[in-house]
This record gives structure tokens, sequence and C-alpha cells, in this order.
């Protein structure tokens, strides 16, 4: 009998032994509803500190608090992205402004070039003109220079280098022009017609054509107000004639000095000049 009331008292008794996982299983989710709680008004930095202190506590895994934590890095990379692509995009504006205004900068600077030829070439028409040289000189203005040409009748005796006295007072006068203008390059060149030459001063008409040349640029630099470093003098023989050398009149084409000033930044377009207003 005294057996059998043990038992009895044995089976009574219950075992309580899962309480102790199943509190440490609720206090570990109080502790996850509290932190979600909380996350909604801590920082980023806060929160990831906290992150890394509960997944160390919680086995050193990813759980859902590392999910939070990459998609607020989510977050920040597009904020980072976004910032970047805006100042892209300024920086793209900017550099757009700038070529404006360098283009329109450009514009009017060409505009001036322009009206600064175009003056010089009616003063030295003007000249032709009032002197009858009508027939002896000429002006032409495109797209990289004006262009005087000369007749070498109206400066040289034939086969000859030496500058003809009347001559110099039109070199004087186009260098006065060019001393108002004192940003061009100029550069002034000699050409024959094909028939050879050679005696004791000049072996070819290459010779004569950049004797030519410098002569008359000579005249042109007795104006000491003019800087010798924009000037240059070529011979080109017979080699870039305007006329046929098969008669007299395209001979006597050829054979002519050009005092060429040079554009600094070439001709302007057609619109640019209706759209400045520049005619």
């Amino acid at each position: 009998m005294s057996k059998k009331r043990k038992h009895e008292e044995h089976e009574e008794h219950v075992d309580e032994s899962w309480l102790i996982p199943y509190a440490d299983l609720l206090t570990l989710l109080l502790a996850l509803f509290i932190v979600l709680y909380s996350s909604s008004t801590v920082d980023a930095k806060k929160f990831e500190e906290m992150s890394k202190a509960f997944n160390v506590a919680l086995s050193g895994g990813n759980g859902v608090l590392e999910s939070y934590k990459s998609t607020d890095s989510q977050a920040l990379v597009s904020d980072e992205q976004a910032k970047e692509d805006s100042s892209k995009k300024q920086n793209e504006s900017t550099q757009q402004v700038s070529a404006t205004n360098l283009d329109k900068a450009m514009q009017e600077l060409m505009k001036k070039e322009q009206e600064d030829l175009e003056k010089l070439k009616r003063q030295v028409d003007q000249y032709i003109d009032s002197n009858g040289l009508s027939t002896s000189l000429e002006t032409k203005l495109n797209q990289s220079r004006l262009m005087i040409t000369i007749s070498d009748r109206a400066l040289f005796p034939s086969g000859n280098a030496t500058i003809k006295p009347e001559a110099e007072k039109l070199g004087m006068f186009i260098s006065n022009i060019l001393q108002k203008y004192p940003s061009y390059e100029v550069m002034v060149s000699g050409h024959t017609d094909n028939q050879p030459i050679s005696n004791s001063e000049f072996h070819s008409n290459w010779d004569l054509s950049s004797m030519r040349a410098v002569r008359f640029m000579d005249v042109l630099l007795l104006n000491d107000k003019l800087d010798p470093k924009r000037f240059s003098a070529i011979g080109n023989g017979e080699y870039d004639p305007v006329a046929t050398n098969d008669t007299d009149a395209g001979r006597a084409k050829n054979r002519r000095v050009e005092v060429s000033i040079i554009r600094n930044y070439g001709q302007p377009s057609a619109a640019t000049m209706i759209s400045s207003g520049f005619k």
C-alpha cells in the first residue's frame, strides 16, 4: 500500500521545465517589438548600432533588424545617387551656359572684325578712285583676308625690284591705314608671269618675286608705329597665276604684289550677321 501511494504522488507532480525557454522566447519577442517601435524615432546611425548589437545577441545571424538596415542603406544610396545626378545636371547646364556665352563672345569678335575690314576696304577703294588707280589696284575681301592687289607696273620698272618714287606714296597710305588696325597679321607676296628671267641681279622668277615683296614691305615698315613681327614677305614666282600666261594681258595680271590683311577669327556666317543686325 505504501508503494502505491508514493507512485500516485509522483504522477500528480507537474513538470514545469518548459517555462524557461518559453519565458526566454517571450523576452526576446518583447525586446524585438520594443526595438521595432523605437526604430521609427531613432536616427540611422543609432539604429545601425542597435542592429549590430541585437544581431550578435541573436546568434550573429542576419535577421529582421539586418533587413531594416539593408532597406535604410538602400535609401541612403538612392539619396546619394539623386544628389550626384542633380550635381551632374547642374554642371552640364553650367557648361552649356558657358559655351553659349563663349559662342556669343566669338560672334561679337567676328562681327567687329568684319566691320574693321569692311571699313579698311572702303578707305582703300576711295584712294583708288580719287587717284585714278582702278587699272593698277583692286581689293577683295573673302573668308580669310582682305587682299590689296597691286600691279607690278604701279610699283616697279620692268624686270626690276626697285620701288618707283610714286609708289612710295601708295605704300605710306596703306601703312597709315594698317596703323589703325594693329592686331592683324600682314603678308606681302610677290608674283610674276611665266617668262623666265636670268640676269646679274635675279637668277629666276623666284628671286624677282621674293625681292619685290621684300622691297614693298620695307616701304610699309617705314612707318615705325607698325610692329614688324606681324609682317612677312614671300615670293611665289610664276606658280600662283590669276590669269592665263598665253596673252600679254594675262601675263600683266600675273605680275603683281599682294598685301593680305589676315583675319583673326574668320568670316561670320550670314545668319550671324542678320541676327546681329550687321549689313
